[in-house]
């Protein structure tokens, strides 16, 4: 019995390890996708750009900010289960 109960801490150590390693990799690639975004505002409003220029300005940062609220949608999901001490390990097939 202490053995089975050992076994599933460590497998919980292990998981909020990764867990919590996930939600700063999760928190980089945010970070780095707003800026990004930023750099795509100013190159928008500094020079005189066509209307396909713009256009496609555009389209990246919508695709930009959809990724970036799928990935906060996915830290906030990480983060939930840490807080809730029910880390589990993700896996992806």
């Amino acid at each position: 019995m202490r053995q089975n109960q050992a076994e599933t801490r460590r497998q919980q150590n292990v998981a909020k390890r990764s867990m919590t390693k996930e939600a700063k990799q999760l928190a980089g690639l945010i970070a780095g996708l707003r800026e990004s975004l930023e750099e795509i505002h100013k190159e928008r409003a500094g020079a005189k750009l066509s209307g396909a220029e713009m256009g496609l300005l555009d389209e990246r940062r919508n695709n930009l900010l959809l990724t970036i609220a799928a990935l906060n949608d996915r830290l906030s999901a990480v983060q939930g289960l840490i807080n809730l001490g029910r880390p589990h390990i993700i896996r992806v097939h």
